[in-house]
């Protein structure tokens, strides 16, 4: 169907701010331009907010818990923002992750971790593991329940989210679900959609790739499981996943392909494409409408697999 009219106007406002040269680039320019305001005013939704440093593996690691309002313990959802492993941070999906907590009772934990190209692959991953680890160590403290943990993420953070569900498997801890919105699954950037949609749209071709080379400055690592989820060949016993995918996305065949990788191997899957709609317009609440059916599909997805 034609691109959604209230997504094609968030395009057009943004198309100045994505004219760059990704051969001179610089991260930090490109976070400037991108930069995301922190959160002001009291929280809404009945939701208390709370942000935590724990020790990660290569310093200091931020979390900020999103709790329900009243009395647990809750079941956890582990979010990793996107941001092309490169941009972002908690602040720019808190919206997300509060419609998260309060749609599926959840206490949301958003990780703060290292960002490429200062802290390449596996850097960021790394910190994604460790407060998986520490959610499930610590989860009685925090008012959550170790035996009802769901990962989530968008973009690079759905990237992040399903490499812990494949870790789940082989190293704990157990995974109830795994939430994946929009997410960049093959740094091998072959699928069908790159061409389709890989210019002038929210996400393009051109920043993508220059997204996985400050991630990944060894290209032969790009077909470890580690970096592409895509590649891993054993998907059995995985936890159920939902996946998001939007038409006009250059990642949508990526997503799409791995969840039928993972109904091949077994694992439930619900996969939902959006028609007419850009890469990650999940955090385009109050401007375009599909934002909060998306949210609200999300949340309903968690809570059904918390119960």
């Amino acid at each position: 169907m034609p691109l959604d009219p209230q997504a094609q106007a968030v395009l057009d406002v943004r198309r100045d701010a994505r004219a760059f040269d990704y051969d001179t680039v610089t991260a930090a320019e490109f976070r400037a331009a991108f930069a995301i305001p922190a959160p002001s005013g009291p929280p809404a939704g009945g939701l208390r907010v709370e942000d935590r440093v724990i020790d990660g593996p290569g310093g200091p690691l931020s979390l900020r818990l999103y709790r329900p309002d009243r009395a647990g313990p809750f079941p956890v959802t582990l979010f990793l923002h996107g941001g092309g492993f490169t941009i972002g941070s908690p602040d720019a999906t808190d919206g997300i992750c509060r419609a998260l907590a309060a749609g599926a009772g959840s206490l949301v934990v958003s990780v703060g971790y290292r960002l490429a190209p200062e802290a390449p692959f596996p850097a960021g991953l790394r910190d994604a593991e460790a407060a998986l680890d520490w959610v499930h160590g610590n989860a009685a403290e925090i008012g959550g329940d170790a035996g009802r943990i769901a990962v989530a993420g968008n973009s690079s953070g759905g990237n992040f989210a399903a490499v812990l569900a494949q870790r789940s498997r082989m190293e704990g801890p157990a995974l109830c679900h795994q939430l994946l919105l929009f997410p960049a699954l093959d740094a091998a950037a072959e699928a069908e959609s790159w061409r389709l949609h890989g210019e002038g749209l929210i996400l393009t071709a051109p920043m993508m790739r220059w997204f996985w080379r400050l991630y990944l400055p060894d290209p032969a690592l790009a077909s470890d499981p580690r970096v592409s989820p895509l590649r891993r060949p054993d998907l059995f016993g995985l936890p159920p996943a939902t996946i998001f995918t939007a038409e006009y996305d250059l990642l949508r065949d990526e997503g799409e392909a791995y969840a039928v990788a993972l109904q091949a191997a077994g694992v439930p899957v619900a996969l939902r494409r959006w028609p007419g709609q850009l890469h990650d317009f999940l955090l385009m609440q109050g401007v375009v409408d599909a934002a909060e059916d998306g949210l609200g599909e999300a949340a309903a997805a968690l809570r059904r697999s918390f119960a």
